[in-house]
């Protein structure tokens, strides 16, 4: 697979309403929120949005890998064969 098609697909997925339902959007932005205001100028913001990140990375990555780039269905996920890109 091409870098371009890859890059096409990652976008595809990021931006899909089948790929996280809507309650667990609103959850994960309002938790989001809530860790910024609650620790917003202080020196552990910083250290909790980067270990956020790298969580966030990771778990990327771990569907990734079982789902063989968003190619087959694994948890949440669940690939719509038709819709093959």
């Amino acid at each position: 697979m091409s870098f371009q098609k890859a890059f096409k697909r990652e976008l595809q997925v990021a931006f899909s309403k089948e790929s996280q339902p809507v309650w667990f959007r609103i959850v994960k932005y309002i938790l989001l929120g809530c860790v910024i205001w609650f620790f917003w100028g202080t020196n552990t913001l910083w250290n909790i949005l980067v270990v956020l990140f790298f969580v966030a990375m990771l778990l990327h990555f771990w569907y990734r890998y079982k789902t063989n780039g968003w190619r087959k269905s694994y948890g949440m996920w669940k690939h719509e064969r038709d819709r093959r890109t």
